[in-house]
C-alpha cells in the first residue's frame, strides 16, 4: 500500500513536469534550432544542421549570423525597448486601477463580492478579437467616445485617440486588467482583519494601516498579477495591430511579420528566443521574493 501511494504521488507531481516539457521545454528547443539555421526561399523557409552526408561524413553547420543581426540592427533593439516601455508602463496604469478595484472588492460585503468578481470575469465570455476591434468603433474619429464628447460639448472637432499609443494602452489596460485584480483580490480578502484593529489600537491612522499592513501583506497578489499583465503584453500582437496602427513597433508585431510576411523563420525563433530570455528576469524575481516572504514567514 506503502508502495503504491509513493508511486500515484509520484505521478501527480510528474504530470505538471511533463505538461512543461512537452509544451514550453520541446517547443522552446525547437524555436531554438530554427534561430541556429540559415534562412533559405524553400520549404520548410531554413536550412538543416546537418548537410552534406557524404562517405560516412556529416557537416554540422550551425549560424549565429540572427543573433549578432538583433544587436545590430537597430529596429530590433529598439521594438525590444519599446514592448518593454508599453508593457511598463501598461503595468502602472493597471496597478492604479485594479488595486483599488481588488480592495474595495474583498472589503464589500460577502453577498456583493461574487456579482462584483462576475463583472470582472464578465469580460472573457465574448472573444478576445471582437472585443479589441469593438474599440476601433470606439475610438475612432466618428466613434461613440467622440460622438459623446462633442454631444455634452466638451470638444468641438473629434480627438485622435485610435491609431495612437493612448489608443494601445486603453486596449491593454481593458484586456488585462482583470489578470492583476484576481489574484490580487484573492490575497486582500484572506487579510486577517485583526491586524488592521491592532494597528488601529496602536494609533495608527488609515493610510498608516494601509502602508504598514495591508499593502505588505498583499505584494505576493500584487506581484503574481503584475506578472501576469507585464509577460503577455511584452509579446502582445492584437491589440497595437488593430489601435496602434502600421507605424507601432513591437516585438510581436515584428515577430509575425518575420514569420509570415518576410518568411524569415530563423530570424523570428532568434526574437522569440530573446523575449523568452527578457521576460525569465522578472519571473526569477518574482520567485526570489516568494521564497523570501515564506523564509521570513517561518
Amino acid at each position: 500500500m506503502q508502495l503504491l501511494y509513493q508511486r500515484g504521488r509520484g505521478l501527480i507531481v510528474a504530470i505538471p513536469w511533463l505538461w512543461l516539457a512537452l509544451f514550453f521545454v520541446l517547443p522552446f528547443l525547437f524555436a531554438l534550432k530554427i534561430s541556429l539555421s540559415e534562412p533559405q526561399l524553400a520549404q520548410p523557409p531554413y536550412l538543416d544542421w546537418i548537410r552534406d552526408v557524404d562517405d560516412g561524413l556529416v557537416t554540422i553547420k550551425i549560424n549565429f549570423y540572427t543573433y549578432l543581426l538583433l544587436l545590430e540592427d537597430s529596429l530590433y533593439v529598439d521594438a525590444l525597448l519599446s514592448s518593454l516601455k508599453v508593457a511598463a508602463i501598461s503595468t502602472l496604469l493597471c496597478v492604479l486601477i485594479g488595486y483599488p478595484m481588488a480592495y474595495a472588492i474583498a472589503k464589500a460585503p460577502d453577498n456583493y463580492r461574487l456579482p462584483l468578481l462576475m463583472l470582472i470575469i464578465l469580460p472573457f465570455w465574448t472573444s478576445f478579437l471582437i472585443r479589441v476591434y469593438a474599440w476601433v468603433g470606439i475610438l475612432k474619429n466618428n466613434g461613440l467616445l467622440n460622438q459623446l464628447l462633442m454631444g455634452i460639448g466638451v470638444i468641438d472637432q473629434p480627438l485622435e485617440i485610435l491609431y495612437t499609443p493612448t489608443a494601445i494602452y486603453i486596449g491593454i489596460v481593458y484586456s488585462y486588467l482583470p489578470f492583476l485584480i484576481l489574484p490580487l483580490y484573492a490575497t486582500l480578502v484572506r487579510l486577517d482583519p485583526i491586524l488592521l484593529e491592532a494597528a488601529a489600537d496602536l494609533g495608527c491612522r488609515p493610510w498608516k494601516q494601509f502602508m504598514s499592513v495591508t499593502l505588505p501583506l498583499s505584494m505576493p497578489g500584487l506581484i503574481a498579477g503584475s506578472m501576469l499583465v507585464f509577460i503577455p503584453v511584452m509579446g502582445e500582437f492584437v491589440i497595437p495591430d488593430l489601435l496602434g496602427g502600421p507605424s507601432t513597433l513591437m516585438i510581436g508585431k515584428l515577430l509575425w511579420l518575420e514569420f509570415f510576411s518576410n518568411k524569415d523563420w530563423p530570424l523570428a525563433s532568434a526574437l522569440a528566443a530573446v523575449l523568452l530570455v527578457v521576460l525569465i528576469v522578472p519571473f526569477l524575481v518574482m520567485r526570489h521574493y516568494e521564497s523570501r516572504a515564506a523564509q521570513e514567514s517561518e
